[in-house]
């Protein structure tokens, strides 16, 4: 079993697709979504059918739970009120009440999924720093959890202290626990354009983050015909 883990795809369609093709060419039979499938981008609505054709557990990000709602965007910058406003208006009722339905946080097998941290899920708060992660850890009940919402691919390990790791090839080590960030599909934000998430093989215990290149002018073309802000296409290829 070799579970292909991503999220923060932010309707960024051709990055996505180019994340589950790499996905199934590099042996993947299980997929996992971390949240955060709409908002920034144009396509909503094609990446939530395709999160929901795969038929694999999800969690519920920020911009899914905002895009299900008609409450005031006061929690996000202008950038992000713009697209969740203009994401709500594509939307129809069942993708709302599909997003709505979605779980804050759960457990796949034997390791635990959640968008933003285990201590509070629904706060959204950053988990930045080895502090920022020692308060998750005292709330992970397996050894490995994946998360997302900083759009930055990181890992951090607890065993006499916390500690943040490399994203390179991961060994899970017995008796050490684990907490994984994929990176963004959709949106990264570590300076690199391209398309992030990780691939987790349990037999193995090994953990591989994957970057991709994709065709980033059409998704940034796609951004500007649909009357979204021009800084949004802009920034993919800035990778911030």
């Amino acid at each position: 079993m070799r579970y292909a883990i991503f999220g923060d795809i932010h309707a960024n369609l051709e990055a996505f697709q180019t994340v589950l093709e790499d996905a199934r060419t590099q042996g993947a039979t299980d997929f996992v979504c971390l949240g955060d499938m709409v908002g920034y981008n144009a396509d909503p609505i094609a990446c939530l059918e395709l999160v929901r054709d795969l038929q694999c557990p999800v969690v519920k990000g920020n911009h899914d739970e905002q895009a299900s709602e008609n409450t005031e965007l006061t929690y996000f910058n202008p950038l992000a009120a713009r697209a969740i406003q203009w994401t709500r208006d594509q939307l129809s009722p069942a993708h709302k009440d599909w997003l709505r339905a979605l779980k804050f946080s759960r457990l796949v097998r034997n390791f635990t999924i959640v968008h933003a941290t285990l201590d509070s899920p629904s706060s959204w708060g950053y988990i930045i720093s080895d502090l920022d992660a020692s308060a998750s850890f005292s709330y992970q009940h397996t050894q490995v959890c994946f998360y997302g919402h900083t759009h930055v691919p990181r890992a951090f390990v607890r065993d006499a202290r916390v500690t943040e790791v490399p994203p390179d090839t991961l060994i899970i080590e017995p008796g050490k626990k684990y907490f994984i960030n994929a990176g963004s599909v959709g949106q990264p934000r570590d300076e690199d354009w391209r398309a992030s998430y990780v691939l987790y093989s349990p037999a193995q215990q090994t953990v591989e983050w994957r970057r991709l290149e994709y065709d980033i002018s059409t998704a940034q073309a796609k951004i500007i015909a649909a009357g979204l802000p021009e800084r949004l296409a802009t920034r993919l290829s800035e990778g911030r």
